[in-house]
């Protein structure tokens, strides 16, 4: 029996690298790809890539396994960064690293992998996959601290056939432990945070190389103007930093975002009392369902945004889109990111907030 090919997505990261260590280790023939998906045009980027690229040479090295690089950064352009921008500028706040896992790990990367003759793909995605009577389910992962099926919920299931998670029943302390024991090169390597075309840079000021800003009027639910906002896009519900607030009042209490009226180019604040926040109930659009179809009622559970408890909710699907019903009071759903549902092991798919009920 010949030995299967597997393409693992090497980030230049310690997941990915762990994931490519187990896969030669379950004695397949591993190839590493690393992706070039954003290329910085002005200066002072903050972009890791060519960083990150030397750690994969370095780890793929030391597992001797070959490694290439792809460039989709028009890719990422045209099917994430611009859908990023139009999202930011109807005052919405976009969660790229969705789009990212649909439109290009598991859609052009994905279709490259098979120039290499590969049978699989692999990531270092801490979720889980089961592969059954030509059915594709994402399963949760063992760490539930580190469970990445948020991100993957656009995911479409037949870009699930074939797609390993080495990760799936792996504690994070247990990936860091193997990569200190094997010596790999990424083992003291810090998790990165943010997406990779804003990196460590100021994102008012990344934002603003591409947006133009619309300062107005911070008010009170009340009506009161308490200050000037520089731009609605630059705030998201229940933000405490940068309102500029401080000591208007001598109450304890901290100001925050409430709403962002668009039409009028007011932000609205709140100060101690975090009610106005929460709510009972939100629209979605833009259904992604992973081998599950729900009945046009459906209990289960979801989560309103990454590492979120799971609240138990009813669904109800009209059409494309679902009217989603909260058992309890959830606090600062926004519109533009992701309402992802589950039931006890699976994620079940997942849907874009379009509208929220107080």
């Amino acid at each position: 029996m010949s030995t299967k090919t597997v393409v693992v997505g090497m980030s230049g990261g310690v997941d990915s690298s762990v994931a490519a260590y187990i896969l030669k280790e379950q004695g397949f023939n591993v190839i590493g790809l690393f992706m070039y998906n954003w290329e910085e045009t002005g200066a002072g980027g903050a972009c890791t890539s060519e960083e990150d690229f030397s750690d994969v040479r370095r780890v793929c090295a030391g597992l001797e396994i070959p490694y290439y690089s792809v460039n989709f950064a028009a890719q990422y352009r045209e099917r994430v960064f611009a859908h990023f921008l139009k999202e930011y500028s109807a005052g919405r706040t976009p969660n790229p690293d969705v789009l990212c896992n649909r439109e290009i790990k598991f859609g052009p990367f994905r279709e490259y992998a098979k120039s290499f003759g590969a049978d699989f793909i692999a990531t270092g995605h801490y979720c889980g996959i089961l592969h059954k009577n030509g059915r594709h389910s994402l399963l949760k992962a063992a760490d539930a601290g580190k469970d990445q099926t948020y991100f993957l919920n656009q995911v479409r299931e037949e870009q699930l056939e074939n797609v390993l998670f080495p990760l799936a029943d792996m504690q994070k302390s247990e990936v860091r432990e193997i990569a200190e024991r094997t010596g790999l090169a990424t083992a003291e390597k810090k998790d990165s945070t943010g997406i990779c075309f804003i990196g460590e840079r100021n994102f008012r000021k990344f934002l603003q190389n591409y947006l133009p800003a619309q300062p107005g009027k911070i008010k009170t639910i009340e009506g009161e103007t308490v200050g000037e906002h520089i731009g609605l896009m630059y705030y998201t519900l229940g933000q405490r930093k940068w309102l500029d607030l401080g000591g208007r009042r001598g109450e304890e209490g901290r100001w925050f975002v409430v709403k962002k009226d668009l039409k009028n180019n007011v932000l609205y604040v709140s100060h101690g009392d975090e009610s106005p926040l929460y709510s009972k109930a939100c629209r979605v659009s833009g259904l992604n369902f992973i081998n599950f179809t729900p009945e046009k009622e459906e209990l289960c559970t979801a989560k309103f945004r990454y590492r979120q408890p799971e609240q138990a909710v009813k669904l109800t699907v009209d059409g494309g889109g679902a009217l989603v019903e909260f058992a309890e009071p959830q606090r600062a759903v926004t519109e533009g990111q992701y309402a992802v549902f589950y039931d006890e092991t699976r994620c079940l798919g997942g849907g874009v907030i379009e509208e929220v009920f107080k």
